[in-house]
């Protein structure tokens, strides 16, 4: 089979021929349709993150076909229409496990990163952690979904309820949970770079009720900001424009130093927090919303061999909302 292959940080992809892999004990062989391409694959080319495993396949927003059913598999069938997400396999057996938090296992491994994932016509998951997915839409528009959308639909859960919602960094999870909150009757606010007029009208014409540069103020004080691009000097930018008990939710996997800022700015009981992962619990209520409130997924699509010029235009903000593999 071909893949793209990280074999050191700071090196690009490399396409290679490599085995067809043989499922093992609980494991799904999956034709891979389409995979996303993700922020966190950035980070990961560029040693961001600790403790690869490589080489590895990147990809962890992985739309694929079972192909093959290893031993003790239960509940799929050949030819069905599979995703998998980061979260790739838990202890089961911890106090964060045990207590409905997988996503915070302290041995947990994840898809691309130490488990080889989606730039590749095939690849292995743990049957456990995969998602039964929707024949519709088509495989390049479900990718995004399964990174981008459930990080997205996380952290706008772990916002509260907010009325007046601001989304920081215009990308790929920005779009899909603007679609999301502003048919749950939300107000959203957009924030993008400064002088980025496209991302801005794009933001528009998913609904957003106002656009701007994060050198503005929006109209009204926000009950909630998510923070999608990995900048930690937007932090207090977004605290100051908070409402009272309000609270700030950093929905990256890693992200710039937050710079110092004034306890005034988060007196009035203003809260700061990451997200963390997913579980298997946000994967089905996601699904099930986007059921009831289909999302449209704004994709750009390349050919496998064309990853790293779809993670280089990712790179630059040359997108505008997701940049997909379609095998």
């Amino acid at each position: 089979m071909r893949a793209m292959v990280l074999e050191q940080p700071g090196r690009p992809l490399r396409l290679a021929e490599l085995p067809q892999p043989v499922p093992g004990e609980g494991q799904l062989l999956l034709a891979v349709e389409a995979c996303g391409v993700c922020r966190t694959d950035l980070h990961l080319l560029d040693g961001e993150l600790p403790d690869p495993v490589l080489p590895v396949v990147p990809g962890h927003e992985i739309v694929a076909r079972v192909a093959g059913l290893g031993p003790d598999v239960q509940g799929w069938r050949l030819g069905q229409r599979v995703g998998v997400p980061w979260l790739g396999w838990t202890c089961g057996q911890c106090r964060f496990c045990t207590s409905g938090r997988e996503n915070l296992c302290d041995r947990a491994r994840f898809t691309g990163y130490q488990l080889n994932g989606g730039y590749a016509e095939y690849t292995l998951a743990d049957a456990r952690y995969c998602l039964a997915l929707p024949e519709e839409p088509a495989a390049e528009h479900l990718a995004p979904l399964l990174c981008a959308g459930l990080i997205g639909y996380r952290a706008l859960r772990l916002a509260g309820d907010p009325q007046r919602l601001g989304v920081y960094g215009f990308g790929a999870a920005a779009h899909l949970i603007t679609q999301l909150a502003r048919a749950q009757g939300r107000e959203v606010f957009a924030f993008t770079r400064p002088g980025d007029g496209a991302s801005q009208e794009f933001a528009r014409s998913l609904g957003a009720n106002w656009a701007a540069g994060t050198d503005e103020a929006p109209p009204q004080p926000l009950d909630a900001a998510l923070i999608f691009a990995p900048a930690g000097p937007l932090v207090p930018i977004a605290l100051r424009h908070l409402d009272k008990g309000g609270c700030v939710v950093c929905a990256g996997i890693h992200m710039s130093d937050i710079p110092g800022f004034p306890y005034a700015w988060l007196w009035g009981e203003r809260s700061i927090r990451s997200v963390a992962n997913l579980t298997r619990e946000d994967g089905l209520a996601f699904f099930e919303a986007v059921r009831q409130a289909p999302l449209r997924t704004e994709v750009s699509v390349f050919a496998l061999e064309q990853a790293n010029e779809a993670l280089e235009r990712l790179r630059q903000g040359a997108l505008q909302g997701a940049a997909v593999l379609r095998m």
